[in-house]
C-alpha cells in the first residue's frame, strides 16, 4: 500500500485539492493499485499547491502544483515509486526553501493526519502537557516567562508574565481565551495550524489552564474560516473521547473544558477586549483598560487572551525547555516567528524562522522577488496597521525592537509585497478607509478621525492646498495615535506616516510628479 498526502488546507482545496485528491483515487482503482489517500495540512508552500507528496523508501517525494489532468500522467511516469517528473521537486524535506527553515511551532503541518490521534502521538504529541500536569502552576509560569516568548498576536507582551498575572488574581472561575480572529490582511498562519495540527492548539490551551488554575477555555474563530471552524469542532470531540479534555486530563486531577466561538465578521474583535465583549454575546466594542483582562476579563473573572501561535509556542517551550527556545532569536525577540508571504511575491507562503532575519534576506531567500518580475518597492509588515518599509529599510532585521525604532511594527508577522507600480497614495488612504469601516465607533479619535483622514487625503491628491493639508494631515495622525482607546485607531496612522515618510511624491499630485 502506498500512501499519498493530499492537503485538505482550505488553501490548497481553493485551487482544486480536492478534485486532484479525488483523480488520484478513480486511477489508482482503475489500474488496481493499492494506494491510500491522506489529507494533510499544507507545507505552507502556496505556489506549488496542490502538492502532492508520495511516501517512497528514501522519504516523501512532492509534486506541484498539480491538476486532476496530470494525474494520469503522474501514475504513468511511476510517481507511486518516487519516480521523476516535470512536477517533481524531489525529496519534500530537502527543497531548499523548506530545509532552511526552523519549523518548530509548525513542525507537525503538512506531515500528519489532522485528526489523527496516533499521528499526533507519534510525532511529539501530549509530551509537553504531560509534563505541565507534572509541575506545579507557578513552574510552568516561571518556564514559560523564561524562554522569552512574548505573544504572537502583535503586541508582543511576554506570555509567560500574562499567565502569572492570571494565577496571581483574586478571582473564581477563571477562563483561557484563544484569539483566532486573524483579520490582517497577508496572514494565515493561524488557519493553517488550526486545519493541519489542530491538537496542539488544543494542547496549549490545556496547559495554560493548567498554569493559571482555569477550567473553561474558549477559541475565538473568525467565520471567514469554515474549515478551520470544522476541523477545530472535530479535534475538540475527539479529544473528549480519549481523554484529552474534560473532567480528567490524561487521569490527572485536572479537567478542562473547551469550546468554541465563530465571530461575525468585525475586524475589531481581533481586539483583546472586544472579542471578551463579543464572547459574552454583546456587540464587539473595546473597553477601557484597566482593567486588564488579566485581572478582570471574560465575565469579570480573571482571564487569558493569547491568540494562536502563543499557545502553540508553549508546547515548544514545555516540551524542549525554556533555553532551548531563549537559544532561537535575538535581544528581547526571542524563538521563532512564523512570517507569511503575501501579495506580489512569486513564492508566498508560510516561513518559520528565528527573530534577526533581515527583511531583504526574507523577501529573496524565501520570497524570490515579485511575481511580476518589477521591481519591490514596498513592503507592509505586520498588518493593514503596519508601516510600508522602502527597500533603503531592507536591511532591517525582523524583530520586534528594531522596527520599533523606524516606527513600524512585526504584529502577526504577515509580509505583503508591491512592485513598482503601486500607488502609495491610494494605500495611505486605504489605511484610514479601513479604520473608518472597522472601527467599533467607541472613542472619537478613531470614530471620526479615520473619515476625516480619507477627506484629507482626497483633498491632498486633488492638489488642495497640499502642503496646508499634509500639515493636517500629520496633526490628524497624532491625535489619533494619542487619543484612541486602542490600537485600531492608534496604529492606524502608522502606515500613513510611513507613506509621507517615504513616499512623498506619490501625494503629489502637481505636472511632472509620479502619476
Amino acid at each position: 500500500m502506498t500512501t499519498v498526502y493530499v492537503p485538505c488546507d482550505s488553501s490548497a482545496r481553493s485551487v482544486g485539492a480536492d478534485q486532484v485528491a479525488a483523480a488520484i483515487e478513480l486511477e489508482a482503482a482503475r489500474l488496481g493499485a493499492p494506494v491510500e489517500v491522506v489529507r494533510n495540512g499544507s507545507r505552507g508552500m502556496m505556489w506549488l499547491e496542490p502538492l502532492v507528496e508520495v511516501v517512497s523508501a528514501g522519504g516523501r517525494v512532492a509534486y506541484g502544483p498539480v491538476t486532476p489532468d496530470d494525474v494520469a500522467g503522474l501514475f504513468a511516469a511511476g510517481f507511486l515509486d518516487g519516480d521523476t517528473h516535470e512536477l517533481g521537486h524531489g525529496l519534500t524535506d530537502q527543497i531548499p526553501w523548506l530545509a532552511e527553515q526552523e519549523r518548530l511551532t509548525f513542525s507537525r503541518v503538512g506531515l500528519i493526519d489532522p485528526l489523527s490521534t496516533d499521528d499526533y502521538l507519534s510525532h511529539g504529541g501530549l509530551f509537553a502537557l504531560r509534563r505541565a500536569l507534572a509541575m506545579t502552576p507557578q513552574q510552568i509560569c516561571d518556564e514559560v516567562t523564561q524562554s522569552g516568548l512574548r505573544g504572537r498576536g502583535g503586541a508582543g507582551f511576554p506570555v509567560g508574565v500574562k499567565w502569572r498575572t492570571v494565577l496571581d488574581a483574586p478571582g473564581s472561575p477563571k477562563f483561557v481565551t484563544c484569539n483566532a480572529d486573524e483579520g490582517d490582511s497577508g496572514t494565515f498562519a493561524d488557519r493553517m495550524l488550526m486545519e493541519g495540527d489542530p491538537f496542539m492548539l488544543i494542547e496549549g490551551m490545556v496547559i495554560a489552564g493548567i498554569a493559571v488554575d482555569a477550567h473553561e477555555g474558549f477559541i475565538y474563530i473568525r467565520s471567514e474560516y469554515p474549515d478551520a471552524v470544522a476541523t477545530m469542532r472535530a479535534a475538540i470531540e475527539t479529544a473528549y473521547q480519549v481523554g484529552w479534555l474534560g473532567s480528567r486530563i490524561l487521569g490527572s486531577e485536572h479537567g478542562f473544558d473547551l469550546e468554541i466561538r465563530v465571530g461575525a465578521g468585525a475586524y475589531i474583535c481581533g481586539e483583546e477586549t472586544a472579542m471578551l465583549e463579543s464572547l459574552e454575546g454583546k456587540r464587539g466594542m473595546v473597553r477601557a483598560k484597566p482593567p486588564l483582562p488579566a485581572i478582570e476579563g471574560l465575565f469579570g473573572k480573571p482571564t487569558v487572551v493569547n491568540n494562536v501561535l502563543s499557545l502553540a509556542s508553549v508546547l515548544v517551550v514545555l516540551a524542549h525547555g525554556a533555553q532551548f527556545y531563549r537559544d532561537f532569536g535575538v535581544g528581547h525577540s526571542r524563538g521563532t516567528q512564523v512570517f507569511q508571504l503575501a501579495g506580489n511575491i512569486a513564492r508566498g507562503g508560510i516561513v518559520e524562522t528565528a527573530f534577526g532575519i533581515t527583511l531583504g534576506q526574507m523577501l529573496e531567500r524565501f520570497g524570490g522577488g515579485t511575481i511580476s518580475g518589477q521591481p519591490v518597492r514596498a513592503v507592509q509588515v505586520g498588518g493593514p496597521l503596519g508601516a510600508y518599509l522602502p527597500p533603503a529599510q531592507f536591511d532591517l532585521p525582523l524583530d520586534y525592537e528594531a522596527f520599533a525604532e523606524v516606527g513600524a511594527m512585526i504584529g502577526h508577522g504577515g509580509i505583503v509585497v508591491f512592485d513598482d507600480t503601486v500607488d502609495m497614495a491610494v494605500q495611505a488612504r486605504f489605511a484610514m478607509e479601513f479604520c473608518a469601516t472597522e472601527s467599533c465607533g467607541k472613542c472619537t479619535p478613531c470614530r471620526v478621525g479615520a473619515v476625516r483622514g480619507v477627506e484629507v487625503i482626497d483633498r491632498i491628491v486633488a492638489g488642495e492646498k497640499t502642503a496646508a493639508n499634509v500639515v493636517l494631515l500629520q496633526d490628524l495622525c497624532e491625535l489619533m495615535t494619542d487619543g484612541s482607546l486602542c490600537a485600531m485607531g492608534g496604529l492606524t496612522p502608522m502606515p500613513v506616516r510611513s507613506v509621507l515618510q517615504h513616499f512623498p511624491e506619490d501625494l503629489d499630485r502637481s505636472e511632472g510628479a509620479r502619476p
